[in-house]
């Protein structure tokens, strides 16, 4: 059998999102908030900047420094930049709440494998954490999303991170039917790039195709038109040029890739019991994460499922409140942990 912590002041949660790092704390609710980039120092080996400040860094370094994302698609790609992040800011939480050395909850992808799981573990217990117990993502957004995973009835939760979609069906605090897509925000700003790069002629970098993406992007097209202007470096002349470019050819770029998300939605749909598919179809379909925030994606996925669609309050932050959530109501949701399962 696990041993279950009990509930004190000392329990973190994590998620561990492949754009962005969240952290919350018993009592304090979200402590922290930063991009998930590191700065090192090659050299040293030593950090040199983490979050915003190190994300202003990215296509910007010295040779002596390396600006990474340590996660890539959900999962760990930079073993030893993602320890070091994580050092870092634990070591920020627990010092500014004297937090001691914590006990650890941590959103991970639902399609993580076992050998992916033991390597967020390892990070985290090197990071300076006591124990560490992973709860899968979309089940961590359903909590942070107020659904009630608990009861006998069915939930679908649809998560788009940056590095993947997870769409999941849960009842009696566990996940019936789930599909991990590797097709999320870091993807949806590819193909921003990709499309300005093919069809205006010039090179942006991911920062300012996630800025378009943010400030002008959309599923459906827009009541009103809207635009911006951005700045790349001409690739005939090799020289800066700005243009302006409208939601329109954004919705054009994004187009292949938001159809993947809709298809794996219906995938997930239609592998769904009966008896959950009806509780479904009266409750509607949430979406959680940083693209839910895409205009009119409600909307276009509302008119191919037939079903409503509703997006969650604060949707970046469900997965970390559903890892604080978890830990206030531990005997009762302690079945969401991977980690309960496993044993």
């Amino acid at each position: 059998m696990m041993k279950l912590f009990g509930i004190g002041s000392k329990d973190i949660g994590i998620d561990l999102g492949t754009a962005n790092m969240l952290v919350t704390l018993k009592g304090k609710g979200i402590v922290l908030k930063e991009p998930s980039v590191v700065a090192i120092d090659k050299r040293a080996g030593n950090i040199v900047a983490t979050g915003e400040e190190a994300k202003e860094m990215l296509g910007r370094t010295p040779d002596q420094i390396k600006a990474v994302r340590p996660l890539k698609d959900g999962v760990i790609a930079d073993f030893t930049a993602t320890q070091l992040m994580l050092r870092n800011i634990l070591e920020k939480v627990c010092k500014k709440y004297n937090a001691g050395r914590p006990r650890v909850v941590v959103g991970v992808p639902s399609g993580i494998t076992e050998v992916e799981e033991r390597a967020v573990k390892e990070a985290v217990l090197q990071a300076g954490a006591r124990e560490v117990y992973l709860i899968e993502e979309p089940m961590a957004a359903a909590i942070g999303a107020n659904l009630d995973v608990a009861e006998p009835s069915g939930s679908i939760i649809v998560d788009i991170g940056g590095g993947t979609t997870e769409v999941a069906v849960v009842s009696l605090g566990g996940i019936v039917v789930s599909h991990s897509l590797r097709v999320a925000g870091d993807e949806l700003d590819e193909d921003i790039v990709n499309y300005v790069k093919r069809e205006l002629n010039l090179a942006i970098g991911e920062t300012t195709a996630e800025e378009v993406k943010k400030e002008i992007g959309c599923a459906l097209p827009l009541m009103t038109e809207m635009s911006k202007e951005i700045r790349g470096r001409d690739l005939t002349t090799g020289l800066p040029r700005n243009v302006v470019i409208t939601s329109s050819q954004i919705k054009e770029a994004m187009s292949e890739s938001i159809n993947e998300i809709i298809e794996i939605v219906k995938t997930t749909l239609e592998k769904t019991p009966p008896e959950l598919a009806s509780d479904i179809m009266e409750k509607g379909i949430v979406l959680a994460g940083g693209g839910a925030l895409i205009q009119n994606l409600d909307k276009l996925l509302s008119s191919k499922t037939g079903m409503p669609v509703y997006v969650a309050s604060d949707p970046l932050d469900c997965v970390v409140k559903g890892t604080g959530k978890t830990l206030e109501d531990l005997d009762r949701l302690k079945n969401v942990l991977i980690n309960a399962r496993r044993n």
